[in-house]
C-alpha cells in the first residue's frame, strides 16, 4: 500500500453525501498527492510520513464559498492574497468570485477574450485557496463570447445585476455609459437581460456535455422601486443608518425582481437559474412561488452569513451597508425559518472587502454616502456552526449548505466533500470554542466588521487545500497554493 503523506487521525468527520451521519463519524483521513485516499476508522500511524492529531475536532469538508468580490475596492493582486487568507481562516478552500468590465474591478471595459486573461494573469500564484470566478455579460458584445467563455476559459456561471439598469452601484444613477462602460447605444435593462438568458441557453444547447454546469444567477432587486423609496426616505428623514438603507431599498423590490427573472427563465427557456443573496420574507416567498408556477425551472436559492447573523439593530455602525441591505430582525428569522426548512440551497459570504477610507463618505454618518459592502468569509463556517446549532441545523446539513451544494451547481466535482478520490480540502473546527469578533484579528485588510462584538460559539482553527495546510492553529501558514479552477473539472 502508498505510504500516505498525511494522515489525520483523532477526528469526527462531516460527510455531507453520506446520509444517516448527521452529527459526523469518527474516521481517519489519509491523504497522498492532494487527495483523499483512505477514509476508514483506525489507519496505523506507521502508514504516513505526517501525523496529525486532530484534538477531537470536527473534519468538515472545505468551504466552497460560491460568492465573493476580489478586486472590486482594492486592486485584485492585493485581494487575492489577504482576501484569500482571511478566506482560510473562515473554512473557506475554494473561493467564487464575481468579476465584471467598467467601473471597479479592472476599470475597463471590452471584450472578455482581453479583459479576462488579465483577470487571471493579476490573480495567479497569490491566492491561498483554490479560486474560480463568475462573469457578467454587461453587453451584446460579451453575450456573443459566452460559448468561448465556457470553453476556453472554464467559467460556466454568469451573473445579472438587475438593479444595475437605473440604480448604479451605492445609489441612484442613470448614467449607464460611464459606470457600466458598454456602449452608448446599448441599454443594460430588462431587454438585455433577457437576451442574455437567451445566450446563456443557446450556448448550454451548442454545448450539451457541459450544460448541466452552466447556470445563470441574478441580484434581483428592482432599479425602480428603489429609486423612488430613497427619495422618500431621505425627504421624510425619519430614519437613518441602517434602517434608513433597508427602507431605501424594501423588500418587495426583491420580491418582484424575483418575479421578473423568473418569467423571463420561462420566457427563454433557460432552466438553471440561481437567486443570490436573498434577504428578506417577502423576497423568499417570492421565490418559493415562482418555483410552484415553473416547476421546470431549476431554481436555486442563496443566503449569506450576514444576513443570517446581522440585522440593522445589531450591526456594527454603516460597516454593515450591503446590497441587499441587512434587514429588521423579522426578516432575519424568516431566513433562518426557510434554512431550517431546506428552502435554502447555499450559504456564502458575499465578501467584499472595501477598506475603511473607501467605505464611507462625507458626512461618515451618512448611509447612502458610505459604500456597498463588506467582507466576512472568515466568520462564514464558525458562525453558520455556531448559530446554526443553536437552532438545531445538523452538522451534515452545514456541510451540505457550505460545501456540496454550491460544488455540485457550480462544475466542481472534485470539491464538496470528505471521500476517496476527492480533493483534501478540509478544515478543522472546534465546536466549543466560544470567542468574540474583532476586526483586528481577521487576515482581511478591512479595519472594520459589521460583526464586531458579536460572540460566536465555534471556531476554525486549521484549514488544508489539496492537502496543504494553509491555517495552522489559527494562524496563515506557508505560501499560495490556490489554483485556478478551469470548469467543470474532474474528479
Amino acid at each position: 500500500m502508498t505510504r500516505l503523506q498525511t494522515l489525520l487521525k483523532n477526528v469526527t468527520v462531516v460527510r455531507p453525501d453520506v446520509p444517516g451521519a448527521d452529527d459526523g463519524e469518527e474516521l481517519d483521513l489519509g491523504i497522498s498527492d492532494g487527495r483523499f485516499v483512505r477514509v476508514e476508522r483506525d489507519i496505523p500511524a506507521e502508514d504516513a510520513e505526517v501525523v496529525v492529531d486532530g484534538r477531537g475536532r470536527l473534519a468538515f469538508p472545505g468551504v466552497v464559498d460560491a460568492h465573493q468580490h476580489w478586486g472590486i475596492y482594492n486592486p485584485l493582486e492585493e485581494d487575492t492574497e489577504t482576501e484569500s487568507r482571511a478566506s482560510a481562516q473562515g473554512g473557506v478552500t475554494t473561493g467564487l468570485t464575481y468579476m465584471r468590465t467598467g467601473q471597479y474591478y479592472l476599470h475597463r471595459g471590452g471584450p472578455y477574450r482581453d479583459f479576462f486573461p488579465q483577470v487571471l494573469a493579476a490573480s495567479e500564484g497569490r491566492s491561498y485557496v483554490d479560486y474560480a470566478f463568475h462573469l457578467a455579460p454587461m453587453s451584446r458584445e460579451h453575450i456573443g463570447e459566452i460559448p468561448a467563455l465556457i470553453q476556453d476559459f472554464g467559467v460556466t456561471s454568469f451573473k445579472i445585476f438587475m438593479f444595475y439598469g437605473g440604480h448604479g452601484l451605492h445609489g441612484a444613477s442613470s448614467d449607464q455609459s460611464s459606470f457600466l462602460m458598454i456602449p452608448p447605444d446599448e441599454r443594460y435593462d430588462l431587454a438585455h437581460f433577457e437576451f442574455v438568458m437567451r445566450g446563456v441557453q443557446a450556448a448550454r444547447e451548442q454545448l450539451p456535455d457541459l450544460a448541466p454546469h452552466v447556470s445563470l444567477s441574478l441580484h434581483c432587486e428592482t432599479a425602480e422601486i428603489m429609486t423612488a423609496y430613497t427619495k422618500l426616505v431621505q425627504e421624510e428623514g425619519a430614519l437613518k443608518g441602517l434602517a434608513a438603507y433597508s427602507a431605501s431599498r424594501p423588500p418587495h423590490s426583491e420580491g418582484l425582481a424575483v418575479t421578473i427573472a423568473s418569467f423571463l427563465a420561462d420566457e427563454t427557456g433557460l432552466p438553471s437559474i440561481n437567486l443570490l443573496h436573498l434577504s428578506s420574507r417577502k423576497a423568499l416567498t417570492a421565490a418559493l412561488r415562482m418555483a410552484q408556477v415553473f416547476p421546470h425551472v431549476d431554481f436555486r436559492r442563496e443566503v449569506t452569513i450576514g444576513h443570517l447573523l446581522a440585522d440593522i439593530d445589531t450591526a456594527q455602525g454603516l460597516g454593515g451597508k450591503v446590497n441587499p441591505p441587512l434587514r429588521p430582525r423579522e426578516d432575519v428569522e424568516a431566513l433562518w425559518e426557510h434554512l431550517l426548512a431546506g428552502d435554502v440551497d447555499w450559504v456564502v459570504s458575499d465578501h467584499a472587502c472595501c477598506k475603511d477610507e473607501k467605505k464611507f463618505g462625507d458626512p461618515r454618518d451618512d448611509v447612502f454616502a458610505a459604500k456597498s459592502g463588506f467582507g466576512g468569509a472568515e466568520y462564514l463556517l464558525p458562525g453558520l456552526v455556531s448559530e446554526g446549532r443553536r437552532r438545531g441545523l445538523s452538522l451534515r446539513r452545514i456541510a451540505e449548505l457550505t460545501s456540496w451544494n454550491p460544488a455540485q451547481r457550480y462544475g466542481l466535482p472534485a470539491k464538496g466533500t470528505i471521500g476517496v478520490g476527492y480533493d483534501a480540502d478540509l478544515c478543522l473546527v472546534d465546536p466549543s470554542a466560544t470567542w468574540t469578533v474583532h476586526a483586528d484579528q481577521s487576515e482581511s485588510t478591512q479595519e472594520y466588521t459589521p460583526f464586531e462584538g458579536f460572540e460566536l460559539g465555534a471556531r476554525v482553527t486549521d484549514t488544508w487545500v489539496r492537502g496543504h495546510r494553509v491555517l495552522e492553529d489559527g494562524v496563515v501558514t506557508g505560501a499560495p497554493v490556490g489554483r485556478y479552477l478551469h470548469r467543470p473539472g474532474n474528479r
